[in-house]
């Protein structure tokens, strides 16, 4: 069996971070646990935390609302969220845990 070539080192230690790689929690999550923090924050800020676009954060909060996850209320020039944390999670080996305790873990 032949041996797999090595990268350079600096690739190996680069490819080590696992969260460079992949992360327990999804964007959705991310954006979500972001929104219950602080419900008046930006977007932009959002989007700058998680490590995505605008526009993906923005496809994120329109699948939240949606699905009844957070509601939306305009406030002056901003938008505020509010986080139904009574909403059952959607994937059926957590739907007996609401969002507030996903939340409230993080």
């Amino acid at each position: 069996m032949a041996k797999k070539p090595r990268r350079p080192a600096a690739a190996r230690s680069a490819s080590v971070a696992p969260a460079a790689r992949w992360t327990f929690l999804t964007n959705h999550s991310h954006v979500l646990i972001l929104l219950a923090q602080s419900p008046l924050r930006v977007l932009r800020a959002v989007a700058s935390e998680v490590g995505i676009t605008e526009r993906a954060v923005q496809r994120i909060i329109a699948d939240l609302e949606e699905a009844g996850v957070i509601e939306r209320q305009r406030v002056g020039q901003q938008n505020q969220y509010r986080v139904r944390t009574n909403v059952p999670l959607r994937h059926p080996i957590e739907s007996h845990r609401t969002v507030g305790d996903l939340v409230g873990i993080i």
